[in-house]
């Protein structure tokens, strides 16, 4: 692996905002918990914990490519009830270099195949007095 650095900067944190995947009419993944990670030049790619995605809607492909900077890449196709599909729309790095650890097991979408709504934070609201 190459690691990142001032030729080529990869920074991950977490988002500030609530992130919404949504697929044709399918909300595929919903969560507060977002990675964004900057790498480069690039758009920056928002990764998603699976715990807060609908992996009923997901199936593994035997696709894989390598980043020289992140590992190895799985690929996922999006797949409803209704026979809708999407081929590798979805990439996930289980066991990434330690540079990227953070987004092991996380989920990351081709923004050209899903919509990607990025959502201030619901306001906390106080519970109502007891009565």
């Amino acid at each position: 692996m190459i690691q990142p650095g001032p030729k080529h900067h990869i920074e991950i944190e977490p988002a500030e905002d609530w992130v919404r995947v949504l697929w044709g009419q399918h909300e595929v993944a919903s969560t507060g918990r977002a990675l964004v990670l900057r790498e480069g030049s690039y758009a920056p790619v928002f990764y998603i914990p699976r715990d807060d995605a609908r992996m009923e809607l997901f199936e593994p492909t035997p696709r894989r490519t390598t980043c020289p900077y992140k590992g190895q890449a799985s690929y996922f196709s999006l797949a409803s009830a209704d026979g809708k599909r999407d081929e590798n729309a979805v990439w996930s790095y289980e066991q990434p270099d330690p540079a990227v650890a953070a987004i092991a097991g996380h989920l990351a979408f081709y923004a050209d195949r899903v919509v990607i709504l990025v959502e201030p934070p619901a306001e906390d609201v106080p519970p109502d007095p007891p009565e």
